[in-house]
C-alpha cells in the first residue's frame, strides 16, 4: 500500500473562527495580483453597513473558490431544492451603487 501523508494537510480551527460571521452582501474587487472579498453584514432599515470580514487570495485561487463554491450550491439544490435568488424586500440590490464586480 502506497504512503501518501506528504499529500494531507492539517488545518486548524480556533473556536471563535468557528463561531463564523453573518454576511448578506460581498463586495468583490481586484487587481491584476488578488481578488479581495468583503463580506459585510447590511441589516434593512439602516443606513450603514459594517464588513465583517476580508479575505484577500489570488485571481487562481479565487477561480477554484468559484468553481467549489458552484459544485456546493448545486449539492445544496440536489438536497433541499432551488434556492430562490429573488432580492430580499428592504435589502439593496446587489449591485447597489458599487462596480459590476459584487456578488
Amino acid at each position: 500500500m502506497e504512503n501518501n501523508n506528504e499529500n494531507q494537510v492539517n488545518i486548524e480551527l480556533t473556536e471563535e473562527i468557528a463561531l463564523g460571521v453573518y454576511s448578506n452582501l460581498a463586495i468583490i474587487t481586484h487587481s491584476p495580483a488578488e481578488v479581495v472579498c468583503d463580506f459585510v453584514q447590511l441589516m434593512p432599515g439602516m443606513p450603514k453597513g459594517k464588513v465583517r470580514s476580508r479575505v484577500i487570495m489570488t485571481p487562481q485561487n479565487a477561480k477554484r473558490f468559484m468553481r467549489a463554491l458552484i459544485e456546493n450550491v448545486q449539492k445544496y439544490e440536489q438536497s433541499f431544492g432551488v434556492i430562490d435568488d429573488a432580492n430580499t424586500p428592504g435589502m439593496p440590490p446587489m449591485n447597489f451603487g458599487t462596480p459590476n464586480t459584487m456578488a
